[in-house]
């Protein structure tokens, strides 16, 4: 019911509310790896909620009885629309956990003296952002040890395009308990940076074993953007094996709008599921890796650098060894000659042109 109404409202605004919504499939992915059997008393976080949809997917994967949902988001207009949504999902017992403010200055969930931390996290953040006026307070000695990997530059002619989704990530990370899990769209270029913020980060996961795995989409999944993005999945009791799974090949390609957009079949969702859940390696599509694996590639988190390259060789005799290399000068020959004659007939062409 939330869904229909929030297209219609989303279509009656020109598209403008776009941001309240995660992708059916994306949502459906992450609430599915998080939670793989029954679980129950959980508590469960998104410190950029919109209007929830990844909360209220990963709410029902739980048992809406069985979980607490705690937000933030920085739009008054979201969070109104997320309290409805916890109406319509029988989850009203969480509404008064619903706040409006700026997570990155300002986070609200605290316990103790000290921020919250959660058994579940997801979190589809605004990846570029203007946060300018706050980098100062971003940086205070109190925010140190919560944003370890630093504050990202501010883009000197594009303040817009500040990369604050590493600031979420870094927030996600420290506000997981010691068993916690969490899922986090990010673009794309995060697995694979060679330095800076992105690159400190994939260390920690890495160097701490909180890094369960990542999940390469189909470009265009989000039909409001056109920047690929990954989903990243931590796990504080992950041992050893990393699944990375290379999904861009997947999906079906539709126009939406002025937009276009791939969706993913059940089928290829419940591939993507089943393949991270299982630790299953298929050819070109996913691949378990393990840490030092992972720090020995520069800590790159791209599946395609673990896919075995394979070479097929075939015997053959030295006659037919022979008669190959033939074939191959005889070719060239060939091309070499009809390189001369094109080459002859442009300049006979450029000696014809005239000025007029």
């Amino acid at each position: 019911m939330f869904e229909y109404l929030i297209k219609d409202y989303n279509s009656d605004a020109g598209g403008k509310y776009a941001e309240y919504y995660t992708p059916h499939a994306v949502s459906k992915i992450i609430a599915n790896i998080l939670v793989p059997e029954p679980v129950s008393n959980k508590t469960i976080y998104d410190p950029s909620a919109g209007s929830g949809t990844l909360l209220m997917n990963l709410a029902h994967a739980i048992g809406n009885d069985k979980c607490t949902v705690y937000s933030q988001d920085i739009s008054q207009k979201s969070s109104n629309l997320l309290r409805l949504n916890l109406v319509l999902n029988n989850l009203v017992h969480s509404i008064e956990n619903v706040i409006q403010g700026n997570t990155m200055t300002d986070p609200y969930h605290k316990k103790d003296g000290k921020l919250r931390q959660f058994d579940y996290i997801v979190s589809n953040p605004p990846f570029k952002l203007d946060f300018s006026d706050d980098v100062e307070n971003l940086k205070k000695k109190e925010n140190k040890d919560r944003f370890f990997a630093g504050v990202p530059n501010v883009p000197k002619k594009a303040k817009d395009k500040m990369a604050i989704y590493t600031l979420f990530l870094q927030h996600i990370m420290h506000s997981l308990n010691d068993t916690g899990k969490a899922a986090i769209v990010v673009p794309t270029g995060f697995i694979t940076a060679q330095s800076g913020i992105d690159k400190k980060i994939r260390q920690k996961l890495v160097d701490n074993k909180m890094l369960a795995g990542v999940v390469s989409m189909p470009s265009n999944i989000f039909a409001t953007t056109g920047t690929n993005v990954s989903i990243v999945f931590l796990d504080k009791e992950n041992k050893e094996d990393v699944v990375l799974i290379d999904a861009s090949k997947l999906g079906t390609t539709v126009k939406e709008g002025k937009n276009q957009k791939t969706l993913l079949s059940e089928a290829e969702e419940n591939q993507i599921i089943e393949t991270f859940t299982n630790k299953t390696e298929v050819e070109d599509f996913s691949v378990v890796v393990k840490y030092d694996d992972i720090k020995a590639k520069n800590y790159s988190l791209s599946a395609g650098q673990y896919f075995e390259v394979k070479i097929e060789y075939i015997d053959i005799t030295a006659e037919e060894f022979n008669a190959k290399l033939k074939g191959f000068e005889s070719n060239l020959e060939q091309l070499f000659a009809e390189s001369d004659t094109l080459e002859k007939d442009i300049q006979e062409n450029l000696k014809q042109l005239k000025y007029d």
